[in-house]
């Protein structure tokens, strides 16, 4: 009986081995298992975070004064009678964005007739954005716009488009003809691109009372000289955005189509010359 117990003590013991051991086991699994858990959620908080790639930075924040962007002695030699030599400006909802000028003249011959001379210049901006794209971008887009809308200007005869070399970081010269007031007007039409700013400069003229029609070479080389000076006009603006137009000023511009359709200064205003004495010629 004495012996007993002692052997009763040992089976106990030894029984519970393996109880202690399962446990010890499940323990070790589910240590494990934590561990395994917490790492991954620490790698997870720890990884980079992927971003959208940034636009590039519009070019420039600022446009000229339109009646500015152009030399006065170009003016004088391109319109030689234009009706204000300061010009007028096109109304905009916002100059900061678009803007744009014009002038117009009839030069009086005397008996040779008179030539009529009409320009118009227009500026166009845009600012980077991350859902429609960068300033440059954006400008490339309008660019072609412009220039197939001078190309599809109503009632235009032999049309021509070729690439204005020197003018901006692109540029386009469409020429065409149109017959207005029972004259024949010769066009040109350069729209060009700098940074995120569309320029769209229109040059045109006619002869009136028997004078010469303009060459389209003179109206072409006239065109492309204004819109020179223009497209500097814009990278100054920048530089100098105190001399810029004032964004609370007075407004300015629509900037320029490339018809003259809708500018009632494209059209000569009646002028009597000593070559129309028997009769007076009106022109609207």
């Amino acid at each position: 009986m004495h012996r007993s117990a002692p052997r009763l003590t040992r089976i106990l013991a030894c029984a519970a081995v393996p109880v202690m051991l399962v446990v010890a086991g499940c323990s070790s699994d589910s240590d494990d298992k934590d561990k395994k858990e917490s790492g991954s959620s620490a790698s997870a908080s720890t990884a980079p975070e992927k971003k959208e790639p940034t636009v590039e930075p519009a070019k420039f924040a600022a446009l000229p004064d339109p009646c500015k962007s152009i030399t006065k002695k170009t003016i004088t030699s391109l319109v030689p009678e234009a009706k204000s030599k300061n010009g007028t400006a096109a109304t905009s909802s916002d100059i900061s964005y678009r803007t744009g000028c014009s002038w117009n003249g009839l030069d009086d011959k005397g008996v040779k007739g008179s030539q009529y001379r009409w320009l118009d210049v227009g500026f166009t901006r845009f600012d980077s954005d991350q859902a429609l794209g960068s300033g440059a971008e954006r400008a490339r887009q309008d660019f072609e716009k412009q220039v197939a809308k001078a190309k599809d200007t109503a009632g235009a005869k032999k049309v021509a488009e070729a690439a204005a070399n020197g003018i901006g970081e692109q540029a386009t010269k469409v020429t065409y003809e149109l017959t207005k007031t029972s004259e024949d007007f010769k066009y040109a039409t350069v729209v060009a691109r700098t940074g995120n700013v569309v320029v769209t400069l229109t040059y045109n003229g006619a002869g009136y009372a028997g004078a010469k029609t303009p060459s389209s070479e003179d109206i072409v080389k006239g065109a492309e000289k204004a819109a020179k000076e223009a497209v500097a006009a814009v990278s100054a603006a920048d530089a100098e955005p105190s001399k810029s137009a004032d964004p609370n000023g007075s407004t300015t511009s629509g900037g320029s189509s490339g018809k003259d359709d809708d500018d009632s200064d494209d059209k000569p205003k009646s002028r009597k010359t000593s070559a129309h004495k028997s009769s007076t010629r009106k022109t609207t």
